[in-house]
């Protein structure tokens, strides 16, 4: 238990300090006009209130990530507390941050166009397959995950329940961001973080069997810490998924002095409900049934049920449960809302029309029903890796705006150099990937790693032998809004 109270002490800190700290070196603005006023469309840019941007992005990143990977990272014991608590406040919100303040610095970019500019023109190509990959997977298991969970509750037929979500997403993905995500996004993040908190604070209460540290490998196949629980803790840790969603909020954000509580405050609440989601499922460690039963026998959403029901009771866990299938709902939501602003993005094709919204959008609905009736399960099994190959590309654009305006770079470069070798080893030697053997697979990858960092430093040469804006000028807002704050 002390362990588990230390971490959550510790990102409540970390937000506070380390937050602070990376927010001085970004130097945010208030004065500086954002692109919710500079380029408003009532569509996609538009200002809205700090509390309402905060819950969204906290929506748009968590989904089912901070619950159902903490409890398979729970896996590996104890240790899992220690990576979610550094990788969030050093790694995670760090990449949060900056992806969503140097996305408003630049007109509300997405990654891609991010990539382009900072690691160049075949970047932006390969980040763009990446993000559209990892947004129709993350969208299509968001929704037949929910709809298999709603027809085992209710006596309605899977196609019915899956065709109704796909309506919905179709109005989420069309309608300006106000009009549905805006409206019911702030009760959906609050019923996840009231009912993480009331996870929590049962288990407190009832003095839940939690370990304390140790440094145990206790996966029961005794697979590598290193690099399987960095991939396996990805939401709650650090997540490249973060990335596709962080441009949606950045324009909508009014002030560049809330960027703090929305990007980097967002993902620290997110690391606290992955402690504590983490800690429930280690306390299954304990007893006649362990974790690896439960998941064995039910997956995640097993030990989601089985935690909440003996936590808050059959009503709360009821709720609890609920919250389960709501939330993947709203990751999936604006998955393709992402992906649509990705895409007219890198058509420029603009979308204030409605009539080029659904251009964008319809094939990617298109694609998406058709992966439903598909095994696409070999291209899910590289989720994981495609994910936090995201973060690390994501992490690398940072580094380079970092350097090119001469602040501390080194807040970025280590996370990246870090993530680099590990999702360089997965991919050597995991079975979907080269499977070699793990000695030989670190070799391969810390080549890997410095044949990346030896190209990154050519390109950071290339780029400050002339002259490079890294902050594209503001224009100054119109009609006299103010800048003091979205109040919308």
């Amino acid at each position: 238990m002390v362990t588990f109270l230390a971490g959550i002490v510790l990102l409540v800190v970390g937000y506070f300090t380390y937050g602070k700290f990376v927010e001085r070196v970004f130097e945010s603005n208030h004065r500086r006009p954002t692109p919710a006023y500079t380029m408003r469309d009532d569509v996609d840019y538009l200002p809205m209130g700090t509390k309402r941007n905060a819950l969204i992005q906290l929506l748009n990143i968590a989904g089912v990530g901070p619950i159902f990977g903490p409890i398979l990272g729970a896996l590996y014991g104890p240790v899992a507390f220690i990576w979610i608590v550094v990788g969030c406040i050093f790694a995670g919100a760090v990449h949060d941050y900056l992806t969503g303040m140097i996305s408003i610095r630049n007109h509300g970019a997405h990654l891609p166009q991010l990539a382009g500019k900072f690691l160049g023109r075949v970047m932006k190509h390969v980040v763009n397959f990446f993000a559209l990959l990892l947004l129709l997977l993350v969208a299509t298991v968001f929704v037949t995950a929910p709809a298999t969970l709603l027809a085992n509750m209710l006596p309605v037929s899977l196609t019915v329940i899956t065709l109704a979500i796909f309506a919905y997403y179709l109005l989420a993905t069309l309608l300006p961001i106000d009009k549905v995500i805006g409206r019911i996004y702030p009760w959906f993040g609050a019923l996840l973080v009231f009912s993480a908190a009331g996870i929590g604070i049962m288990m407190i209460v009832r003095g839940a069997p939690i370990p304390e540290l140790n440094f145990t490998n206790m996966h029961p196949d005794n697979t590598p810490i290193f690099p399987l629980l960095f991939l396996t803790i990805s939401c709650g840790a650090l997540s490249g998924f973060h990335a596709t969603q962080t441009p949606i909020i950045s324009r909508t954000t009014g002030n560049e002095n809330n960027g703090r509580k929305i990007f980097y405050g967002m993902m620290i609440t997110e690391g606290v409900i992955a402690m504590i989601w983490a800690a429930a499922a280690m306390s299954l460690f304990h007893g006649d049934t362990s974790l690896s039963q439960v998941l064995a026998q039910g997956g995640p959403a097993a030990v989601v049920q089985s935690v909440s029901v003996n936590l808050l009771g059959a009503v709360g866990g009821t709720l609890a449960v609920l919250g389960v299938i709501v939330l993947p709902i709203t990751s999936g939501d604006t998955a393709f809302r992402s992906a649509r602003m990705i895409i007219a993005d890198y058509l420029h094709i603009g979308q204030r029309p409605l009539a080029k919204r659904i251009m964008v959008a319809a094939p990617l609905f298109v694609i998406s029903y058709g992966l439903t009736h598909m095994d696409f399960t070999l291209l899910w099994r590289y989720f994981s890796w495609a994910n936090q190959t995201t973060a690390v590309i994501a992490l690398w654009v940072a580094t380079m705006y970092l350097i090119l305006a001469k602040k501390p770079y080194w807040l970025t470069l280590l996370p990246a150099l870090f993530m680099t070798m590990a999702t360089f080893t997965y991919i050597a030697w995991a079975p979907i990937g080269f499977g070699l053997p793990l000695t030989v697979a670190y070799i391969v990858a810390a080549l890997g790693t410095a044949v990346a960092l030896a190209l990154f430093i050519k390109r950071v040469r290339r780029l400050s032998g002339g002259i490079f804006a890294v902050d594209e000028p503001a224009e100054p807002a119109s009609r006299g809004e103010t800048l003091a704050g979205a109040a919308v």
